[in-house]
């Protein structure tokens, strides 16, 4: 074990340690979300669902590992790994916390893992209500399977009260010995029953309570947004919010960067960022939101999906396969297992392909492709791609650069190494 990792495990322990303090001191609820994909998201319309009525602690960004998680029921934002005077500033702070009643009804958490067993170690968190977001192919180097994601993820369901499960995204094969409560657009304890998706991306969403049906509105875009919509719907319900309470605060939830964001792009063009990271099943979701836009042209940017492993050939070619030529007029490629599987299975579907191995040069070829009203999704991972460079040619106004993903002063200068700008 490196000294960086020695250093975590051991502020870990101690962050974990204060928090077991606060939990047993105080009578606050806490709701977790775990799962494959959509956390974030889920997340985040899980507490402006619930903020207008309850006093809530969360934190806008992902703090979802061992080391930050605990910082989030404190209010803490994670310094340096090796800057001690910050983590001792942190840790006396949290001891005077400590002595005060807690402020919060409630802490609104997300659960990370890209190993085995590391779902597990949340165990202190003890958990009032779990969301399982989805049990889909994630961090395929280290988990190789499904059945390890799905084992890993379900975990949470052991040391949680009570769960809730999007059954669309999570094989039934890994629910069956599981006791939970169900959402998802199929039959369910909590139901999106009809969807209606305006022209500019918003949606109506007609939704099965266990004992009402209300009618909500979201910006949020696509299946998986209006999936995010109901587990927030779903936990506000289990909570004790109204169904008329429900109804108003749906309005509350809006798309962050990076995930499923709306922006406005040269030529009257609409751009949807969902920069953020990528997976099989997040990537298909992401095309179904562009094939459903009424756009004169749609241009679907797809970057490499990371840490993919020994299955990241094929499931390349799966999402390649999914592109389909009657709904796109073009596919753009970008890092190195996209350009060499997603590229020409999309070809051979008779798609028109591009392939890059820079965002900033992927923008600029679309840029000068772009009709006037163009619909344009970009999608992609994180290190190697950094798809979200490639929407600042798109921009129709550039002070929206601040609204994309990986703009502090470390992502711009790891970006500039890497692509020599």
């Amino acid at each position: 074990m490196s000294i960086k990792q020695l250093g975590k495990a051991f502020l870990s322990r101690l962050l974990e340690a204060q928090v077991k303090q606060l939990r047993s001191k105080n009578t606050f609820k806490v709701v977790a979300v775990v799962g494959s994909v959509g956390k974030t998201t889920t997340k985040l319309a899980i507490a402006s669902m619930l903020a207008p009525q309850v006093k809530l602690q969360h934190q806008a960004g992902n703090y979802n590992d061992r080391l930050t998680v605990p910082l989030v029921f404190f209010g803490q934002v994670e310094p340096g790994i090796y800057d001690a005077v910050a983590w001792l500033k942190i840790l006396r702070a949290n001891r005077r916390l400590l002595k005060k009643p807690y402020p919060y009804e409630l802490v609104v958490l997300e659960l990370g893992s890209d190993g085995p067993g590391q779902i597990q170690q949340f165990a202190y968190v003890q958990p009032d209500i779990t969301v399982v977001t989805a049990l889909t192919d994630e961090h395929m180097e280290y988990f190789k399977t499904l059945d390890a994601v799905a084992a890993e993820e379900l975990t949470a369901v052991s040391f949680s009260k009570q769960t809730l499960i999007n059954i669309d995204d999570s094989p039934k094969q890994y629910l069956n010995d599981q006791q939970f409560l169900s959402y998802g657009t199929q039959p369910a304890d909590y139901q999106v029953v009809d969807r209606q998706v305006q022209a500019t991306g918003e949606q109506t969403l007609k939704v099965k309570l266990k004992d009402a049906s209300i009618t909500l509105q979201t910006s949020l875009l696509g299946g998986q947004g209006a999936k995010s919509v109901l587990a927030a719907a779903a936990v506000a319900h289990l909570y004790g919010l109204t169904p008329e309470q429900i109804t108003a605060n749906a309005a509350q939830i809006i798309a962050v960067p990076g995930r499923m964001q709306l922006l406005r792009g040269i030529n009257n063009s609409t751009i949807i960022d969902d920069s953020y990271n990528a997976s099989p099943v997040a990537m298909k979701a992401a095309l179904d939101t562009l094939y459903a836009m009424p756009a004169p042209q749609r241009i679907a940017l797809l970057g490499n999906m990371n840490e993919m492993g020994k299955l990241s050939p094929d499931m390349h070619t799966d999402v390649g396969n999914y592109c389909d030529p009657s709904k796109l007029d073009q596919v753009i490629t970008l890092g190195p297992d996209a350009n060499a599987y997603l590229a020409p299975a999309a070809e051979v579907k008779g798609c028109q392909v591009a392939a890059f191995t820079s965002p900033y040069e992927a923008g600029e070829y679309i840029k000068a492709q772009l009709k006037s009203g163009a619909a344009v999704l970009v999608k992609g991972s994180q290190n190697g791609v950094f798809s979200e460079e490639a929407i600042k040619s798109l921009l129709a106004n550039p002070t929206d650069e601040a609204k994309l993903v990986r703009q502090s002063v470390f992502w711009i200068k790891k970006k500039r190494i890497q692509f020599k700008r």
